[in-house]
């Protein structure tokens, strides 16, 4: 039987969604609405003036402001709600994480410019052409760039800025208590984006009869 295999890629659900959110595929798209699964190494994309909130099965749930890009790089399972290993790599825009049941190590995030390790809950996180703003709002977390270099956020506030010069420049990273952005400005685009719920309360309750009729299971 096919389906065990097929249901281990949902790793989540989209529990808001406004306007234009998309799972991207190859050259494709398709809108995502409260909900849906989202799969295992799946691109989410969110349009001008929108925004979703994901809650993955560990209950992490990532929220993403408008023009924002995210890939699910890496998912390995522990147990049903439990990772081992899970990478998120936030190419573009405006984002806050919040981690879920997970062990804390489990987590890795990337950016074009930086790489996150997670040692607690909540981080604001926004990704630009050539910048990228790590906020610690909840925990800690390491934050680095790409040649190594490294500064750890522990106090509420703490914030990590990476600047890059451009194409094979040299990035630079600093850190601040006074952040320049947080994802709190975010919050209003949609209710209920900068909340957080349990998967259990995400999903749906769906009765499997087997018939699979939107392919969400098996990724189609």
């Amino acid at each position: 039987m096919v389906a065990p295999a097929c249901a281990q890629t949902r790793v989540g659900e989209a529990a808001v969604v406004k306007n234009e959110v998309l799972r991207v595929a190859g050259p494709s798209t398709t809108q995502i609405k409260v909900g849906d699964g989202v799969l295992r190494d799946e691109t989410v994309r969110t349009g001008i003036d929108s925004a979703t909130r994901l809650v993955m099965a560990d209950s992490t749930n990532l929220s993403l402001g408008a023009n924002a890009t995210l890939k699910l790089d890496r998912t390995v399972f522990d147990d049903e709600h439990h990772y081992r290993e899970v990478a998120i790599r936030m190419t573009s825009g405006a984002f806050r994480f919040v981690t879920g049941q997970s062990d804390k190590a489990a987590y890795k995030i990337t950016t074009p410019l930086a790489t996150i390790g997670v040692r607690g809950t909540t981080l604001d996180i926004l990704s630009q052409r050539g910048r990228t703003i790590v906020n610690l709002r909840d925990g800690a977390a390491s934050v680095c760039t790409v040649s190594f270099e490294c500064i750890q956020l522990t106090r509420p506030g703490d914030t990590a800025i990476i600047t890059s010069s451009g194409a094979g420049g040299r990035s630079t990273i600093k850190k601040t208590n006074t952040p320049p952005w947080t994802f709190a400005a975010t919050c209003g685009a949609a209710a209920g984006l900068c909340s957080t719920t349990q998967y259990a309360d995400a999903a749906p309750v769906i009765v499997d009869d087997g018939s699979d009729p939107t392919g969400m299971l098996c990724g189609r």
